[in-house]
């Protein structure tokens, strides 16, 4: 069991950045973190993961904007995404998962999220 809490969403300019912060209750090395979007009337997807040993993965659409990272001895996990567009508005919600991580895992786990709103 773990509990995750994001923090850092709000209301941007297109163009602008922001990082997303989750803090999660356990980090051992048992957990595959990762990041994922719900956008207005459409499916949950998944952003990004990174798993116990550090390695990265990425959904295809991301393209080199967003950035998934970790800081192990404070417990948080990061988005970063830089030149935000409009189609970005969404819930974005820390997950994690057990066993198999990929950005495509069965993230179990899931925070309450925080809202990205980009205007254009």
């Amino acid at each position: 069991q773990v509990t995750l809490v994001e923090s850092g969403g709000g209301s941007v300019q297109a163009g602008g950045s922001l990082r997303l912060s989750c803090a999660a209750s356990d980090y051992s090395y048992r957990f595959c973190f990762g990041w994922l979007r719900q956008i207005p009337g459409k499916e949950v997807e998944a952003v990004a993961a990174i798993g116990p040993d550090g390695r990265i993965s990425y959904a295809d659409f991301v393209k080199g904007r967003f950035t998934i990272s970790q800081d192990n001895a404070k417990n948080i996990l990061y988005l970063e995404i830089k030149d935000l567009k409009p189609e970005d508005t969404a819930m974005y919600t820390c997950a994690a998962a057990v066993g198999y991580c990929d950005v495509q895992a069965d993230f179990t786990y899931r925070g309450q999220g925080t809202q990205v709103t980009v205007s254009s």
